[in-house]
């Protein structure tokens, strides 16, 4: 059996039924691994090792008695620091909840208590899951795995790094405007920000009510489809919820992508935001693999970009201040500076202004829908990899334009995946974007991408000294 740490959901799900490998191994295997390499890592605020024994130990033994209630049953996982848990610590990475202590569970907590998934802790954030890298909140930012002088990227940046480290197999991250996927793409590791309303965010502390997004990562795509089929569905208690029924999609991935037509929006990867040489030769080698696996690529036109961050950005400040304004005014000292500068920001928004750009985000959601009437799939790249972790200019968030918040603003699935590396050892990405709520497609190309490819062989190597 190959080491614990490195184990995917899928294997250990399997060993573990088979009696091969119980829970508590498997989660004294990950204790260890988080004490051992973590202080290079920052990548959990909260641990909770004792609950986690005592809910290995509870599912191995009902699992002896009776098998595994499924996938999840004994397998340890993270929560990024702004789902809500139970009895344990909930801070945002912000001063102003650093003693925070929920009485409610979030219901992804609920979901994957009741799949008999084993809770490790709470992950590394950005303040409130938006600003950031910030050195003067709860704890230090998050670092990346495969090089710990560089940066794993946006709010769920802990736990992109705890996944790609093998500290833990499972997580749960947030995405306003990328940040499920782009941890997910400069650390390695596969995660998918469902069709709005396919996951329940009650319970998570919010950063922008009309953007936000919540969902899965892990190590493969393959994985990220249990978690997903976890979490996903209707929930009463959170109004932006959708009613749509749940696929089985891990039994969506056949491997078969012959006749799918692929879409690829060249004008923003040549014009509007161009890719470095290398993000280019990865992207299309990957466009590649598609075309032997029976795929079709053609062009795909969609609005420019600028409007997508244009709209976002009016319609995110303005709910970010919406969120935080009576803290701003009576507790600024406690906000980071980062995340303070960008609620004040939104105060200078008018609202013709922001009810002008939700308007926007209409015509640009319904022409991103338009343009799936002749593609099954868009795919581009996820983001540049990775580069050294340091502050962020307070403007950066004006300047940047990147290839993930055009589908915040309209809705669609989209998964980040690992192909291949750059010449300085980093990892680089492709994104794979479906139909509203059509993520068994999505995954079954990525896991069809992954299995036709060596990237989910290769893993970061952390110090020896605190790894042996």
């Amino acid at each position: 059996m190959m080491d614990p740490n490195f184990l995917t959901i899928a294997e250990a799900s399997d060993l573990i039924a088979q009696r091969k490998l119980s829970p508590v191994e498997l989660t004294e295997a990950c204790l260890k691994r988080l004490d051992n390499v973590d202080d290079q890592l920052n990548s959990f605020i909260t641990v909770t090792g004792e609950r986690a024994l005592e809910e290995a130990g509870a599912a191995e033994a009902e699992i002896m008695r009776s098998g595994p209630r499924g996938a999840m049953h004994g397998i340890p996982f993270c929560l990024k620091d702004i789902y809500e848990t139970a009895g344990v610590r909930t801070t945002g990475q912000s001063r102003l909840l650093a003693d925070n202590v929920p009485d409610t569970d979030c219901d992804a907590q609920e979901r994957l208590g009741r799949a008999g998934g084993v809770l490790m802790g709470k992950t590394t954030t950005w303040e409130f899951a938006h600003g950031g890298p910030s050195w003067d909140v709860v704890a230090p930012p998050a670092r990346n795995p495969w090089n710990t002088d560089h940066h794993p990227a946006g709010s769920s940046s802990g736990s992109g790094a705890a996944v790609a480290a093998g500290i833990c197999p499972a997580t749960m991250g947030t995405d306003t405007g990328g940040s499920i996927r782009l941890p997910s793409a400069v650390c390695g590791i596969a995660g998918i920000k469902p069709t709005y309303g396919r996951v329940s965010r009650r319970g998570v502390l919010p950063n922008c009510f009309s953007h936000d997004y919540c969902g899965p990562m892990a190590w493969t795509t393959e994985d990220v489809a249990i978690l997903l089929g976890i979490v996903a569905g209707h929930d009463p208690r959170d109004p932006s919820s959708a009613r749509e029924p749940v696929p089985d999609y891990r039994a969506a991935l056949s491997g078969e992508v012959a006749g799918l037509t692929i879409g690829v929006p060249y004008r923003w990867l040549e014009e509007e935001a161009p890719a470095s040489a290398e993000v280019r030769a990865a992207f299309d080698a990957s466009l590649d693999v598609f075309r032997s696996l029976g795929a079709r690529i053609r062009s795909v036109e969609l609005p420019p970009l600028e409007q997508f961050d244009d709209a976002k950005k009016t319609i995110a400040m303005s709910e970010l201040f919406t969120i935080h304004e009576k803290d701003l005014r009576t507790r600024p000292h406690l906000f980071g500076a980062s995340l303070r500068y960008r609620i004040i920001c939104g105060g200078l928004i008018r609202a013709e202004d922001y009810i002008q750009a939700m308007r926007m985000r209409l015509v640009l959601a319904q022409e991103v829908q338009a343009a799936f009437g002749q593609v099954d799939l868009i795919m581009l790249p996820t983001a540049e990899p990775a580069g050294k972790l340091e502050t962020t200019p307070h403007n950066w968030l004006f300047k940047h334009k990147g290839w993930t918040t055009a589908f915040n603003v309209s809705g669609n699935p989209a998964l980040s995946v690992c192909n291949g590396f750059a010449t300085n050892g980093m990892p680089l990405s492709l994104q794979i974007v479906g139909r509203l709520f059509d993520e068994a497609t999505v995954l079954r190309a990525g896991d069809a991408y992954e299995k036709s490819t060596p990237w989910r062989d290769r893993r970061p190597v952390l110090s020896a000294k605190v790894d042996a």
